[in-house]
């Protein structure tokens, strides 16, 4: 019995090699830079730029590249670590607005604005409401334009309302987390 071994032209292994390559990063790549929204990009802080890539899209490693260890901490809890991440949060307001946010993004998990009544800064109290279920309505009692701008966004208004902010950072923000 006879084996015969066939030979591939240089050129022609090249370009299927070639081919191959960029089949593969068109299939790697893809998923990750679909799940990135373009508005993260336009953040200036790079500790806020890797929190918006990770609760909008990316995965909790991003949130390894955080410095501020409050915002780390939050970034875990709403990438996927949970509620037990906000207990790291030193500030009392951010953790207690931390577990209201997750809480409600589960509804079986009970009222999730009773978190927002440990908030002691009453626009921040405000904006927790709203977002967790008490609705637009609530933004009206938020004394700082930028952060009513973005409660009204983030309770129906759309993206439009982000338009109103002022602070760039939170305009693109707002723009990323609407359109999530």
């Amino acid at each position: 019995m006879r084996l015969s071994i066939q030979t591939v032209e240089p050129h022609r292994w090249a370009r299927a090699f070639s081919r191959y390559l960029r089949v593969c990063a068109l299939v790697c790549c893809t998923p990750w830079a679909l799940g990135q929204p373009s508005e993260c990009g336009f953040i200036k802080d790079p500790d806020r730029q890797a929190y918006c890539r990770a609760v909008n899209g990316g995965s909790e490693a991003q949130c390894g590249f955080i410095r501020d260890s409050d915002l780390q901490a939050r970034c875990r809890a709403e990438s996927g670590g949970g509620a037990a991440q906000c207990g790291f949060i030193r500030d009392k307001d951010a953790q207690a607005a931390c577990r209201a946010s997750l809480q409600s993004q589960r509804p079986a998990a009970g009222s999730s604005s009773g978190q927002c009544g440990f908030i002691q800064d009453a626009d921040q109290q405000a904006h927790c409401r709203a977002t967790t279920g008490g609705g637009p309505g609530q933004c009206g009692f938020i004394r700082n334009l930028d952060l009513q701008a973005l409660c009204r966004a983030e309770t129906g208004g759309g993206a439009g309302q982000c338009g109103f902010i002022k602070d760039r950072d939170m305009q693109a923000a707002c723009r990323a987390k609407v359109r999530r």
